[in-house]
């Protein structure tokens, strides 16, 4: 499998951050749910079309390292890396400053291919997937 690397870039905005001021460690899960639907639309194929094909990819685990706290206004880039497919979809993400590089935050996600109709776990991803990863030309 190759390996894809994105970019998404992101402001923290006012509704982002918590009484002392920095980003709320809950927000930082839509931030990585974000980019991991920017990944997959750049990839050109998003939740959407794997539901067509009818399977679903929840967050089975997640691991989350906090470096430094994010703020009010300031401009990140959340970079996005596929590490596997199969038997499971993972995710490794890097969170920095888009000014200084300064590394702010770094996470892993581990999805699970599901059937929608039987709710039965699926351990080979969905051929539309395999094919935009072959495809993929960045």
């Amino acid at each position: 499998m190759k390996k894809i690397e994105t970019e998404f870039k992101i402001k923290v905005e006012f509704y982002d951050i918590d009484p002392m001021n920095v980003v709320w460690h809950g927000n930082y899960v839509k931030f990585l749910e974000a980019a991991r639907c920017d990944f997959l639309s750049k990839l050109d194929c998003t939740y959407m079309d794997i539901k067509d094909e009818g399977f679903a990819y929840p967050v089975a685990k997640m691991e989350m390292k906090f470096i430094s706290p994010c703020v009010f206004m300031q401009n990140l880039v959340v970079k996005t890396c596929l590490e596997e497919v199969e038997p499971s979809l993972n995710f490794k993400y890097t969170i920095y400053d888009e000014n200084t590089g300064e590394k702010l935050f770094s996470a892993k996600t581990m999805q699970i291919c599901v059937d929608i109709k039987t709710r039965k776990t699926v351990y080979n991803a969905p051929k539309i997937l395999l094919e935009k990863i072959e495809n993929y030309e960045g």
